[in-house]
């Protein structure tokens, strides 16, 4: 468990705010609008309204006592620029800002940011994956080389094992997961079965999932 603050309750910061609460972490949430918090008061462990260019408000939430910070405001860059720079500089041990363009990022990880994030960025580019292949069922970017594709089974697989198709040395990548149904297990061994309805999570360099998507 860890203590976060997510500053800006826009679109992203609610739902970064659910998904950290959902993950059992405790939470404070900062708007200046009272009703950007309504929704998640009887959720987080704390929230308060101010805006957080001023740096009073910013010291009173006791910034150093987190250990994460995100600043999800996404439609005044100014804003966005200026916490987090007075982040840093109240004691902050990790801050994440997001960006939607690479020259934002250029001036928020000049201004105090350890990691910059961009969701909408990321989310277009995993759809766009997932949409221009028939048979990806879903899309997770690691770095500019490795990605974990969710994928079927292919044909002539069905019916062997792991081990008997020598997926991880033929093919130069690895299988950490199957599902079914919605339901997932994980790190299958060299005896799993391959079956015609069930997805493979493959994790790999693009460039060697990119020739099993072509049998697919």
């Amino acid at each position: 468990m860890k203590t976060v603050l997510i500053i800006g309750m826009g679109r992203f910061g609610q739902h970064l705010t659910r998904k950290m609460l959902e993950l059992k972490n405790e939470v404070m949430i900062v708007d200046q609008r009272e009703e950007a918090l309504e929704a998640l008061l009887p959720l987080v462990t704390s929230a308060k309204i101010g805006d957080c260019t001023n740096e009073e408000v910013l010291h009173s939430l006791g910034v150093g006592n987190f250990d994460l910070c995100f600043v999800c405001i996404g439609t005044n860059f100014q804003s966005s620029l200026e916490i987090t720079s007075l982040l840093k500089e109240a004691g902050a041990r990790f801050v994440v800002s997001k960006a939607t363009r690479d020259i934002q990022a250029k001036f928020l990880l000049k201004n105090g940011a350890d990691e910059v994030v961009y969701p909408e960025r990321d989310i277009a580019e995993r759809v766009a994956v997932r949409y221009s292949a028939d048979n990806v069922f879903d899309y997770i970017e690691l770095d500019e080389d490795y990605s974990i594709y969710e994928i079927p089974p292919l044909k002539e697989w069905v019916g062997k094992t792991i081990g008997e198709v020598d997926f991880r040395a033929r093919l130069n990548s690895s299988i950490i997961g199957t599902k079914i149904n919605g339901e997932t297990s994980f790190l299958p061994g060299a005896n799993h079965v391959f079956r015609a309805e069930e997805h493979l999570m493959v994790i790999g360099r693009k460039k060697d999932i990119d020739k099993i998507l072509k049998h697919l």
